[in-house]
């Protein structure tokens, strides 16, 4: 009998459920659905924030994880990058300013995710990988011409002799087996450039204030000067050139007072 009933009810449930219509979605109102959205990514990044802490690696903060408009933002920045790099190159070239020096001192100061990989294969070219690095160069068409091309990240001048001997005094140094070592020896120095005449730091400096014929040896020797990060206000994050108020460009002698502000 108690199994009869079972069934009887089953078919009776199963009408009642077949005789019933459909219902409509629920209207949900719009700023619900936005909460649920961000409630949604912020759960996703704090998955990848535990993920990255469980294998022991720095934890990123919300602000550096990136969202597909990111990159979109990013992409778009860099192809802006290469077009105007490609402009810069092919305007008409006025008369070029006189040379008063055949010592460029080169200062990265900007460049970061906004540029294109050519961008920096040049930087990389002159060993400026990273901001707030310095080298010094040979005055030449084709230096300048690779300038043109990374403008808006570099700012450069003719460095006085005093200019140099603070640089080389206090920053620099060379790499050995993969280390960086100051050149607080001077038989480092005499041993990478005795046969060129080159003992002590003095004559390491007076090679460079002079381009002298082994400069490229010394250039070599030597790793590129990681500079301070100038004071609030001394750069103002400009792209236009130094001439038209901005931080980049020819600054002539006038880098001198930036090496001060930095070294």
């Amino acid at each position: 009998m108690a199994e009869e009933e079972a069934k009887a009810m089953t078919v009776e449930e199963t009408k009642v459920i077949a005789v019933e219509e459909p219902k409509g979605l629920d209207y949900i109102p719009e700023v619900i659905l936005k909460k649920r959205k961000n409630r949604d990514e912020l759960a996703f990044i704090r998955k990848k924030q535990l993920e990255l802490g469980n294998f022991g690696k720095k934890k990123k903060k919300v602000a550096d994880i990136k969202r597909p408009e990111d990159f979109v933002l990013e992409y778009r920045a860099k192809e802006v990058d290469l077009i105007r790099m490609k402009q810069r190159v092919k305007r008409p070239k006025s008369s070029p300013a006189p040379v008063s020096s055949n010592l460029v001192f080169i200062i990265r100061i900007q460049g970061k995710n906004d540029m294109h990989t050519k961008t920096k294969k040049v930087l990389n070219s002159m060993q400026l990988r990273s901001t707030f690095t310095g080298v010094f160069a040979k005055a030449t068409d084709g230096l300048f011409q690779k300038l043109l091309k990374v403008q808006p990240y570099v700012t450069y001048g003719y460095p006085s002799e005093k200019s140099v001997k603070d640089l080389i005094f206090k920053k620099g140094y060379t790499i050995i087996e993969g280390n960086p070592v100051p050149l607080t020896d001077n038989n480092i120095i005499e041993q990478a450039l005795g046969e060129h005449e080159i003992f002590c730091i003095e004559d390491l400096v007076n090679e460079i204030s002079r381009v002298g014929p082994h400069f490229r040896e010394v250039m070599r020797f030597l790793g590129p000067l990681k500079l301070n990060k100038p004071e609030a206000g001394v750069l103002h994050g400009k792209k236009q050139v130094f001439s038209e108020g901005g931080d980049t460009g020819h600054r002539e002698d006038k880098i001198n007072d930036l090496i001060i502000k930095m070294n």
